[in-house]
């Protein structure tokens, strides 16, 4: 005969077993049901630091609890399952002692060991859609750690941790402090290199703030600090927040991009010749990883269109070119042909050295379902 408190007796009264006895030393539940009203109080306390809605509740089995239900199973039959039964039983003391209603995906996330009863709060990670410029050169996108110190502050890099100021450092560090965030992560749709600026409308992003403790932030009011903390550096405009799905669609998705480039050559070129050159280049370019990023990117050949060029001045040994492109092309590569792996080339064409003096990204062509 076995021994079951009340509560388990009340479950499993219909199972077809033999008799139970009623005790409190249930051989079932190890008397986990009794600690809830506990439990739910000390989560309660957690909870007041945290700015939610709704709540879900994850269990973890394992030790004791576990071989106990593994063994009613596999020597009486009894399928009972005591996750469900227990999450039952806590989400009706958690909404009647904090308001608030269970959903699956909740604000917030209570992870509970049902061997120690030992819990951890998670937030829902928040995010938010917006676009940014980037005014200055030699900034970069994300976070760029000094390779000599990894982060730590050396005399290399002034004690910084950093080879370059971000602009995912001059958005998250305000979103960090009003969302009360562990982190924050910049997921742009593309990337510009370290020295070429972000113009026209700015680039789509979508920020990723991780276990907020607060949630409802005043978009606008959050924008303008950031945009006054940047001092001009970056500028940034926050459209809405979103969900996770936004960060897929934002890092897989397409965009053209216009590119302002001056471009020196080696001699003077005159203007039939470079207008002639740019024509040719309105075609799809095979592309083979340039050197410069080989480091970092699998050494694969890539086909890009570029879709127009314009010649807006020519002085002579440099020119302003308008080159809009799809996305991936590597705009500095189409330019000097990278010794030959990128084909054509304005280089090849005009059968001279060709180089990018300065490159400045002028409009990110948005998909409309953004």
């Amino acid at each position: 005969m076995l021994s079951v408190c009340e509560k388990c007796h009340k479950r499993l009264k219909d199972i077809n077993i033999g008799d139970f006895n009623i005790s409190e030393n249930c051989v079932v539940c190890c008397g986990i049901f009794d600690h809830i009203p506990e439990l739910a109080i000390k989560i309660t306390e957690t909870l007041k630091d945290y700015e939610f809605n709704n709540f879900s509740i994850g269990l973890r089995l394992r030790g004791s609890i576990k071989a106990i239900e593994d063994f009613l199973k596999y020597e009486f039959g009894i399928e009972d399952n005591l996750k469900q039964h227990f999450n039952k039983e806590l989400v009706k003391e958690l909404e009647k002692i904090t308001g608030r209603t269970y959903k699956v995906n909740g604000d917030i996330r209570i992870l509970i060991d049902l061997e120690t009863l030992d819990f951890d709060v998670e937030a829902k990670n928040v995010y938010i859609y917006g676009k940014y410029k980037k005014r200055v050169r030699n900034f970069s996108q994300t976070r760029w750690l000094c390779g000599y110190c990894d982060g730590k502050g050396c005399e290399m890099c002034n004690g910084t941790g950093r080879k370059y100021l971000s602009v995912e450092e001059f958005i998250i560090s305000p979103i960090i402090d009003k969302f009360k965030s562990s982190n924050a992560f910049l997921h742009g749709a593309g990337r510009e290199d370290v020295d070429v600026r972000m113009l026209g409308s700015g680039r789509p992003f979508v920020v990723e703030i991780v276990n907020p403790r607060k949630r409802s932030v005043k978009l606008n009011e959050l924008e303008r600090e950031i945009n006054q903390k940047a001092g001009g550096k970056i500028e940034v405009k926050l459209y809405n927040f979103c969900n996770r799905d936004l960060v897929a669609h934002i890092k897989n998705a397409k965009f053209r991009k216009v590119y302002r480039a001056v471009v020196v050559f080696e001699r003077e070129v005159d203007e039939t010749s470079l207008k002639n050159a740019l024509r040719k280049l309105e075609c799809e370019i095979s592309q083979r990883t340039p050197k410069r990023v080989l480091h970092r990117r699998a050494d694969l050949i890539r086909k890009r269109k570029v879709f127009l060029t314009k010649l807006v001045l020519l002085k002579d040994k440099r020119a302003v070119i308008i080159i809009e492109a799809e996305s991936g092309l590597y705009i500095k590569e189409l330019i000097n042909g990278d010794e030959g792996r990128t084909k054509p080339s304005l280089s090849e064409i005009l059968n001279l050295r060709c180089d990018v003096e300065r490159l400045d990204v002028i409009e990110v062509k948005d998909d409309k379902t953004i």
